[in-house]
């Protein structure tokens, strides 16, 4: 049922509406002046408020009362009624945040299709906020590999706290998914994850998208922060983020409150912010373009998000995983790994990370044929790869002599192998068709140092 509070100091008045709003459906409270409507909005905040501006005995008038209720609750319609309005009383209420305004003696007609659409947009706010949460985007951390294991180990345990993160790592690195981890994982987890994609904003924008605006045609205009109420505000690549607004959000920061574009009454959240950078935001500072006593504050808990190159054990899941989604999502045949697919990409090269290895498993997908993805298929240009099937050199190779040219062939072969089996040397030795000893000492012979290869995991031999 749809509830509605009516205040207004005049009985008769709340009686009447209330009569006029139950024939139509509507459930209704009542409340005769400022004390009894804030309590019974702090109570069981409603759908929708019906405000006198003149409200007799009454420590608040009616834009005391719009001005309260749209601090703490704004997603709250508020429709103002009075008698003794005129058109520079309604533009206030408007600038305040007002729905809409109503004449008293008001049509009953008018006053129904009024309530009909403020209901009708706060459904629809409502129903923006239940699809946000109900589609959170990505949270699973995949991989089994010893970077991720260190990962996920590190996660978990700011996920118990309100502890500000600072997210690094290079781009398509998945520090987004890291933080929707964390937001999943805390007592937040219903409440809203709000995304600041600080280098996609235009700077002389930002500040409006963080904190809103009041005033205009539109009256309040609610920023991110306002949205992010409750639960986590992810300042995504926050290097990005203009001088002028780094000092302002380290307000917030500071005491969780601020004012709106163009506002005067300061706003109160409860946030939790996490952020990510790709950049060395230490660089930054001494360059003059982040402010150290911002840094400060997000730095509470840094951790690092591993690039791809270092899990390429986790490639395979991961392949597999975006073949899963890319079918359900968008209807995309499920087409298996081959061997020599698994190994191409475990050997290829991720400046891109997870988000370029999504690329190429979806152009595997969309341009392949048959019921396998081959290797064939993971080429940059598949056409490219048709002919006499030669491998083209890199330029360095291409210009040694043959021998220095085979040693560091093979140095580099051994490496990616090493390192696609996650340091396994048992397993190394038994794809490129070598004694376990025999690889030992073409390692050693190469100058490689096992030990420092692969976070040291490469001496395993089981």
């Amino acid at each position: 049922m749809s509830n509605i509070l009516i205040v207004d100091d005049e009985r008769d008045i709340r009686e009447l509406v209330a009569e006029i709003l139950k024939d139509d459906g509507y459930t209704t409270r009542l409340a005769a002046n400022s004390d009894e409507a804030m309590a019974a909005v702090q109570a069981d905040p409603p759908m929708l408020m019906i405000l006198d501006l003149w409200l007799k005995d009454s420590k608040l008038d009616g834009i005391g009362i719009l001005m309260s209720v749209k601090r703490e609750y704004p997603d709250i319609p508020v429709v103002i009624i009075s008698g003794h309005g005129n058109i520079e009383i309604a533009v206030e209420a408007i600038k305040k945040g007002a729905y809409d305004f109503i004449e008293k003696p008001f049509n009953i007609d008018q006053l129904l299709v009024v309530i009909g659409r403020a209901m009708e947009a706060s459904r629809l706010r409502r129903e923006n906020t239940r699809l946000r949460k109900r589609d959170p985007g990505p949270t699973e951390m995949i991989g089994q590999s010893a970077a991720m294991r260190f990962l996920r180990s590190q996660l978990g345990k700011v996920t118990r706290s309100n502890g500000r993160v600072l997210l690094t790592g290079p781009s398509g690195s998945g520090k987004e998914v890291a933080a929707r981890f964390i937001h999943a994982q805390s007592a937040r987890a219903q409440a809203p994850f709000v995304t600041v994609s600080c280098a996609a904003i235009e700077p002389d924008k930002m500040e409006v998208v963080l904190f809103g605006q009041e005033g205009g045609a539109r009256g309040i205009v609610p920023g991110l922060l306002e949205q992010a109420h409750g639960g986590v505000l992810y300042l995504d690549e926050v290097a990005d983020m203009p001088l002028g607004t780094q000092s302002k959000i380290l307000r917030v920061l500071v005491d969780q409150t601020f004012t709106r574009v163009d506002g005067s009454d300061r706003v109160r959240v409860d946030l939790r912010v996490i952020s990510s950078t790709t950049r060395d935001l230490r660089a930054d500072i001494a360059a003059g373009t982040f402010r150290q006593e911002l840094y400060d504050r997000l730095n509470v808990v840094p951790i690092a998000v591993p690039s791809l190159e270092e899990r390429r054990e986790d490639i395979p899941v991961l392949a597999r995983h975006f073949i899963d989604l890319l079918h359900q999502s968008q209807g995309l045949p499920r087409r298996d790994l081959t061997e020599d697919a698994e190994a191409q990409l475990q050997a290829m090269a991720w400046p891109g990370n997870i988000r370029q290895l999504r690329n190429v498993i979806e152009r595997a997908l969309i341009l392949g044929e048959g019921p396998e993805i081959e290797a064939r298929d993971l080429a940059a240009d598949p056409a490219a790869g048709e002919g006499e099937g030669r491998v083209v050199l890199a330029g360095s190779l291409a210009t040694l002599p043959l021998r220095e040219a085979r040693e560091l062939f093979e140095r580099e072969y051994l490496l990616t192998q090493i390192t696609r089996f996650g340091g396994n040397i048992s397993r190394t030795a038994s794809f490129v068709g070598m004694e376990r000893s025999a690889l030992h000492r073409k390692l050693k012979s190469l100058g490689v140092n096992t030990a420092e290869v692969s976070g040291g995991r490469i001496g395993r031999d089981e």
